[in-house]
């Protein structure tokens, strides 16, 4: 540790920090625009020249190394007045946009201007002007004259997203940010830039001019989309969600969220929310209220009993739904006296519940890792803060290694890849086994031949400290996960790597802890999807775009006597029977359970919109209707209490007795019967479905036909 002595204080940093951490660390601002604790540093703005005693000039505070001894003033008249003459250069240029700005009362530049601008300025000469740009729909760079060349965005798309889509070109005077050939910024992650961006040059296009920030409120809520559970901070006017940004959690998606978490509340907004229950009669759908709805669901469903018994009666829930209605939705069919209710939608094999599958490690230690092998993921585009945290990890020296179908631009360096169809990535893990179980001298689990590929990944996993496997959304979807699991394990424990899913949704691993799966003798979602039922209740989910089913089970699903849809949208049209208009994340309270464990609760921001109701409590006065005892809950809270003993409320991680990966199935080596199923990056749910914008992406294109058949 070194001591410096900063403003009067004595500071102990650790040996390497500049002065800007010391000052961190003792709670000392320096005013700064191109620093930013989670990018390189890069001394281009100026604006946090310090005083340093014996330097004959002052000095930038993120660049200037700390030494012992060192005595640094960040309110002298030295360091002032440096700071004021960069802020009068940094105004030379810059457009007197306040009034109209869309950055305005929360632009850095406006906040230190007050501080260290001066009241006019000394410069006549006709101010430059930059070309306007268009960067695809969800950045917008109108107004790229404000731009201070701080190159914050640019290091962000080179050091966090992987990706170099902007840059600077020309210099002094000409020099601009921008994208080159007329690319767009595609980048999953590239909305972080518009809250990196320190002035209004990089602003919201979707939210751009529908709100002043000061009109906002502000409140905290979770993702409902893929299993990091980012944190974020919803942002509401007069009862409508306006914006989305992070709330900053260093152990769950540090200050980033994915561009599907920040954009997809668009979809709150549409004209296809569903916002009073509907009944179809006579082919025609009809509005009703709650009460005539709820009563036809629980007349429809004793009937059905009645004539077909129980097990004629089955859920398909989502497993983006809060952990509150899948156990309600688990609960009442068991009432009923049925086992039917499944989340595993997109599965291709329903094994026997073993434990609750998970991360297998903290998704902090992710950055960490200094070897990892991923199986059968689209790792960038299933689970972008994942992979943002493993390139972190790419960039310390971690060797990652992948099994799967095809090659893909992880936006990260990816040493070594086993090529293998899905059909055959059981022989190809089990190659790898075998590779391992060469080198320690041990049998393998399953008969396998060691490539070098399989040997190159072998041995990189029996090298280094922190080590991990992980598989992916195919691979979980796998007609032969199981295997895929076992031989995993064998590897882990061979290696001293930890194994764990990379879970697909939301709420994926509380879909588990809350029992929504099939009961004793109870159909799996494929049977369901297969037209074994008389009675449907789908909880927040469209099967047509969120089944392996696909298409066929809209077949499937008339040929039920009744369908119910509890949906936040207009949707299952075509085979529902009633349409019950149930809250989305920002209009209900609710918990979600992320990929590593973590209990994350959260409150509505916002008031339902029309009729529209919280599953929860829809699912309890349907229950009190249907007679049902064990229903009387006054609060989500109350819900979440019968949960496995989970705790009621807060951010906690889930007790490691209840999570587990290990498998006693066999390994069976044959090819695979059909390919997994795995959402797109913006078709992973109903809400994201929806979202105007994101769907203008090209993430959301549709794949061109030969791509299709070559993958």
């Amino acid at each position: 540790m070194i001591e410096i002595e900063l403003d009067g204080k004595k500071v102990e940093v650790t040996e390497g920090s500049m002065v800007m951490h010391a000052a961190d660390k003792a709670g000392t601002y320096i005013p700064h625009f191109c620093y930013h604790k989670k990018l390189s540093i890069a001394a281009n703005c100026r604006m946090c020249l310090v005083d340093v005693e014996k330097m004959p000039k002052p000095m930038p505070a993120c660049a200037t190394p700390v030494t012992q001894g060192m005595v640094v003033r960040t309110k002298s008249d030295k360091a002032i007045k440096a700071q004021q003459s960069v802020m009068e250069f940094l105004l030379i240029n810059h457009p007197l946009d306040c009034p109209i700005c869309d950055q305005g009362g929360e632009c850095q530049l406006q906040d230190l201007a007050v501080g260290y601008g001066a009241s006019s300025s000394r410069y006549e000469e006709e101010k430059r002007v930059v070309a306007v740009k268009d960067v695809g729909p969800l950045i917008s760079m109108q107004e790229m004259s404000r731009c201070i060349h701080c190159t914050r965005c640019v290091r962000f798309g080179q050091e966090v997203a992987g990706v170099m889509e902007l840059g600077m070109s020309h210099r002094g005077e000409h020099a601009e940010i921008e994208t080159f050939v007329g690319h767009s910024v595609d980048s999953e992650l590239s909305g972080n830039m518009i809250d990196l961006c320190p002035v209004g040059a990089l602003t919201s296009k979707p939210f751009r001019y529908s709100a002043r920030t000061w009109e906002l409120s502000r409140r905290k809520s979770v993702s409902p989309h893929d299993s990091t559970g980012a944190n974020l901070v919803v942002q509401v006017k007069g009862n409508k969600v306006m914006r989305v940004v992070p709330l900053e959690n260093e152990d769950v998606n540090e200050c980033w969220i994915a561009d599907r978490d920040r954009f997809s509340y668009e979809a709150l907004n549409s004209d296809e929310r569903l916002t009073s229950p509907m009944l179809k009669q006579g082919g025609v759908w009809k509005e009703v209220d709650w009460q005539t709805a709820l009563e036809y669901v629980a007349n429809g469903l004793k009937q059905i009993r009645t004539d077909h018994g129980a097990a004629s009666i089955g859920a398909l829930a989502s497993p983006h739904s809060t952990l509150e209605e899948l156990s309600l939705t688990g609960a009442l069919l068991r009432g009923l006296g049925s086992q039917n209710i499944d989340y595993r939608l997109r599965n291709a094999e329903f094994p026997a519940s073993e434990g609750v599958r998970y991360l297998g490690t903290s998704i902090a230690a992710l950055s960490g890792l200094q070897r990892v092998l991923v199986i059968g993921s689209s790792l960038r585009k299933d689970h972008p803060l994942f992979a943002q945290r493993i390139r972190q990890a790419a960039r310390k020296g971690c060797v990652v290694s992948a099994i799967h179908a095809e090659t893909q631009d992880w936006a990260l360096p990816v040493v070594n890849t086993l090529l293998s169809p899905a059909s055959t990535w059981v022989q190809a893990l089990a190659d790898v086994a075998a590779a391992v179980a060469a080198s320690q001298g041990v049998v393998p689990p399953a008969p396998g031949t060691a490539s070098e590929a399989a040997q190159a990944i072998a041995q990189s996993l029996l090298s280094g400290e922190r080590k991990a496997i992980l598989l992916g959304n195919a691979a979980a979807h796998h007609a032969r996960a199981s295997s895929l699991l076992t031989l995993a394990n064998w590897i882990g424990a061979q290696t001293g790597a930890t194994v764990g899913y990379l879970t697909e949704a939301a709420n994926t691993v509380g879909a588990q802890l809350a029992a929504a799966q099939p009961g004793p003798g109870g159909l799996n979602a494929g049977q369901m999807l297969a037209g074994a039922l008389k009675a449907v209740l789908l909880l927040n989910t469209e099967p047509e775009f969120d089944s392996a089913a696909a298409a066929a089970a809209r077949g499937a699903l008339s040929q039920a006597q009744m369908v119910v849809s509890l949906n936040p949208f207009k949707s299952n049209l075509a085979f529902s029977d009633v349409l019950l208009p149930i809250a989305p994340f920002t209009e209900t309270s609710g918990t979600f359970v992320n990929a590593e464990g973590r209990v994350q609760s959260f409150h509505a921001v916002v008031r339902p919109l029309g009729e529209t109701r919280p599953a929860w409590k829809v699912l309890r006065v349907l229950a009190n209707l249907l007679g049902l005892p064990g229903f009387d809950f006054d609060s989500s809270q109350e819900v979440l209490k019968q949960v496995r003993g989970l705790p009621s409320a807060g951010e906690v991680l889930v007790t490691d007795g209840l999570l587990s990966n290990t498998t006693q199935a066999a390994v069976d080596l044959s090819p695979a019967p059909v390919a997994p199923v795995v959402a797109s990056i913006y078709a992973l749910d109903g809400t994201v479905r929806r979202a105007a914008s994101l769907q203008r992406t090209v993430d959301a294109r549709p794949v061109p036909a030969a791509q299709e058949v070559a993958a």
